[in-house]
């Protein structure tokens, strides 16, 4: 709602008020005036007439012919006569009426009908001059009346009720056209004023609204008054003014911000080639922090290519580059769509870890979900080079986790962010098994903890690695296993724990039954000739199940 309509609001029904309580009050005082003469004029005609009869009944009574019906007829008659001199307006009518209801006494016609006798009948207060609105003869009037017992008359003094009142219903009309004329007028002089003062309101906000839409802060306001209206303008002005001078000093700021925006753009557009993104935000954001290394719990993939030194040699460097280019893209996504960080390429195989330098929940979950992806997605490359007639490319996968040290390495002329430490290696070491055991993909038992239930996984074997003490257990897994895989999956996993339990003959059994799931499965078959060579030749007593790897 605007000022304009608020203050009209409050305003207008102010005056409205004013103008109806004044005429109201005016109307009601002439109303009451004129009451106050009709009950005199009333009460003086029925005093008079009153006065009179008791002195004609006076009469008859000290001359001894108030039995006489002849001399009462005789002072009836001459009170009907003295009634009309009362009246000084043919419309002033005077009757009386008996205990029946019947007419004695009229100075005109009166037709009464049986409802409107019945008020006239009422019992008479004695001394009550009280005056009513009656309907005799279907005419309003008011009417003033007493009770003469000598005759058993009730006498009624009437006039016609707008004989008394139509000056004031005059005067209540011409209040009514004065209220409404006077309305009108003051809602014009109101519309006039508020316009008159709200005007350079107005014009302030269009200057705002024009600013607003067009930015031109060079708009200023008329000052039109000396007043606090005209001070707020002023004001507005000198505002404005302020505003833009300092838009002038925030265009200069934000050249500069956008200048070093893109600057800052191009060098992280170039260094995400060599570092990952979520390093550059870090760094960029706490630029201190770029030499400081922290210990953390994440997962470290390797990934490389079986046999590549031989694929290489039959392969033309410029054709082998384009292939590596096309591989790299195909494994690279899948990684970084799973929050991996590429950490460096080794020739032809890939380093890679998840949990840093940002760290999520199911970095873990996430960098199991990426090899077998990039199983999924070795296939989708290997069809490409069928088609181009060139020669496919088997991987390997190792997947690890545990505490490493990660951080900026090296010095202020030339450093990576990568990650160091015990659980790197073995994840190299783990990399390398997948060809001794025929397994595209393999997890340590620390990993294989973290993801049990999300993947299947079935237990390859204990084994320790070249530059580690004591075994770890690795795993295959797969994430949407058939039927026929899960059930195998479980028959060999209850199968090594009977092996690790020495009981090799049991053991062999149930690598039989994997083995006519999944024929030519390289797992069951590798266990079943292990289980009959100990059950011949049974191990020593400590023994643990662990290989032995002393090479890669």
């Amino acid at each position: 709602m605007s000022i304009r309509t608020k203050i009209i609001a409050i305003v207008l029904p102010l005056l409205i008020a004013g103008l109806v309580i004044g005429g109201i009050s005016a109307s009601s005082l002439a109303r009451n005036a004129v009451t106050r003469v009709i009950v005199r004029f009333m009460n003086f005609k029925t005093d008079q007439l009153s006065q009179y009869m008791d002195g004609q009944w006076r009469i008859l009574v000290e001359n001894d012919m108030s039995g006489r019906t002849d001399m009462v007829q005789a002072a009836q008659a001459g009170i009907e006569t003295y009634a009309r001199g009362l009246l000084l307006s043919d419309s002033e009518l005077v009757f009386a009426l008996d205990s029946s209801g019947n007419v004695v006494m009229a100075t005109g016609a009166v037709n009464l009908t049986d409802a409107e006798k019945r008020p006239l009948l009422a019992p008479v207060i004695p001394g009550d001059r009280s005056l009513a609105n009656l309907s005799i003869g279907g005419v309003p009037r008011v009417v003033s009346r007493f009770a003469f017992a000598p005759f058993g008359w009730t006498v009624f003094t009437t006039e016609v009720r707008s004989a008394f009142y139509s000056d004031v219903s005059r005067i209540t009309w011409q209040t009514i056209i004065l209220i409404v004329g006077s309305c009108v007028v003051a809602v014009v002089l109101l519309f006039l004023f508020v316009r008159h003062l709200i005007g350079p309101l107005s014009r302030t906000a269009g200057t705002m609204r024009q600013i607003i839409t067009s930015n031109d802060l060079s708009a200023r306001v008329q000052v039109d008054y000396r007043d606090e209206i005209g001070e707020m303008s002023q004001t507005f002005n000198v505002m404005v003014g302020e505003l833009e001078k300092a838009y002038d000093r925030i265009k200069g700021f934000a050249l500069q911000a956008v200048v070093s925006q893109k600057k800052e753009s191009k060098i992280r557009h170039i260094f995400q080639k060599y570092v990952p993104q979520e390093l550059i935000d870090k760094l960029f954001a706490n630029p201190e922090s770029m030499l400081v290394g922290e210990n953390r719990v994440l997962s470290i993939l390797f990934s490389d290519i079986r046999s590549f030194t031989t694929i290489s040699e039959g392969m033309k460097p410029d054709v082998l580059v384009a292939a590596l280019n096309r591989y790299f893209s195909v494994m690279v996504d899948i990684i970084m769509g799973r929050g991996g960080i590429i950490d460096k390429y080794i020739g032809d195989a890939i380093m890679a870890f998840f949990g840093a330098p940002v760290q999520h929940e199911d970095d873990a979950l996430q960098s199991v979900y990426a090899g077998l992806e990039m199983q999924e997605g070795l296939e989708t490359f290997n069809k490409a080079q069928r088609d181009l007639g060139e020669p496919e490319f088997h991987i390997g996968v190792g997947i690890n986790y545990g505490e490493v040290t990660v951080g900026n390495i090296g010095t202020e002329r030339k450093m990576d962010y990568t990650v160091i430490g015990d659980m790197v290696n073995v994840a190299s070491r783990l990399e390398g098994l997948t060809k001794r055991y025929h397994q595209p993909l393999l997890i340590t038992e620390m990993l294989k903890d973290k993801v049990d239930g999300a993947v299947a996984s079935r237990t390859v074997d204990s084994v320790a690695v070249k530059g580690r003490r004591g075994g770890i257990r690795i795993y295959a897994v797969r994430r949407e296993p058939s039927e026929k895989e899960e059930k195998a999956f479980r028959l060999h996993n209850e199968s090594m724990d009977l092996y690790y339990a020495r009981k090799f003959v049991e053991a062999a059994k149930g690598f039989h039954k994997v083995d006519k799931l999944l024929p030519d499965d390289f797992l069951a078959g590798m266990y079943v000739e292990r289980c009959e060579r100990m059950a011949a030749d049974p191990p020593p007593e400590g023994w643990d199940g662990v290989e032995i790897m002393e090479t890669k």
